[in-house]
């Protein structure tokens, strides 16, 4: 039987750090600032707003958020996360996403300054990703990564197959991983062998957001199993993997809620508090 990862035991660890810096800057008058823009009224991102506000707060960083109705026009948000850059000494800014598909665009993501992107979306922090030139790591890949060194797990080396390619999780992450020696295999929508490849894995990371996507006869015995997928089901959570079947499999699993998501929250703040601290030396 496999061991439960326990995110909230992680990200505590991680916000006591974190609160404790901001304790040290705010005497040197370096006062982290996060702002959040929420778009429309999906209703798991306002709970997601609420928890990075919540935690924020209690770790003393000074929270913003700016809201606004689905039916604004692209260039008009564009104009207000600019205007809101100006008027608010922003230590870290993020775009709720998703958002309303029309809105989806690169243009509204980049017109965050990459000084402050703490969710590591922008071209030029993806770029300095690639390169391995960045100073902060996307949150929720991160996560990841923070889970295997909280196990101990030298990536060196080792077979990892990443299930879903978006831009927020398997894209970075395969980035990450690669620039820390692993052996990455990615599998999208239309990889025709995917349980082959996640058989041959000493990790797998799904971040799909599909119910039961990873079944347990996809998963060999010993393998770790992180879950960052999301999905909403007669108003239950749940990833992407199937716990009851492989739980009895793996050497390790992140459940859903409790697993990978308080440590997103925490590095988000932590990636606020480092662009502080950058952006303070500039």
């Amino acid at each position: 039987m496999g061991e439960l990862i326990d995110g909230k035991t992680i990200a505590e660890k991680i916000r006591i750090s974190i609160a404790l810096e901001v304790q040290k800057l705010k005497k040197k008058n370096i006062k982290p600032k996060l702002g959040v823009i929420l778009v429309g009224n999906d209703l798991p991102s306002q709970t997601y707003v609420n928890k990075k506000q919540q935690a924020a707060e209690t770790a003393g960083i000074s929270f913003v958020l700016k809201k606004f109705p689905a039916s604004v026009s692209k260039n008009k948000l564009i104009t207000e996360i600019k205007n809101l850059q100006k008027k608010e000494n922003l230590s870290g800014l993020i775009i709720q996403l998703p958002l309303p598909e029309k809105l989806y665009t690169s243009e509204v993501i980049n017109a965050v300054d990459p000084k402050i992107d703490v969710d590591c979306l922008t071209d030029a922090n993806i770029g300095k990703l690639v390169m391995n030139t960045n100073y902060i790591f996307p949150p929720t890949p991160f996560a990841v990564v923070t889970i295997l060194k909280e196990l101990n797990f030298d990536l060196v080396g080792k077979n990892i197959t990443i299930v879903g390619m978006g831009a927020l999780v398997g894209k970075p992450l395969a980035i990450i991983l690669s620039n820390a020696g692993a052996s990455v295999i990615t599998c999208n929508s239309r990889t025709r062998d995917t349980k082959e490849k996640c058989l041959m894995a000493d990790v797998i990371v799904t971040g799909v957001g599909k119910k039961d996507l990873l079944r347990g006869d996809m998963v060999k015995l010993g393998t770790i199993v992180i879950d960052t997928g999301i999905v909403f089901e007669n108003g239950k959570m749940y990833g992407d993997a199937n716990k009851e079947e492989i739980l009895p499999k793996a050497s390790y699993f992140t459940p859903t809620p409790g697993g990978v998501g308080p440590i997103t929250v925490a590095l988000l703040l932590q990636n606020t508090v480092l662009c502080a601290k950058q952006n303070a030396k500039k």
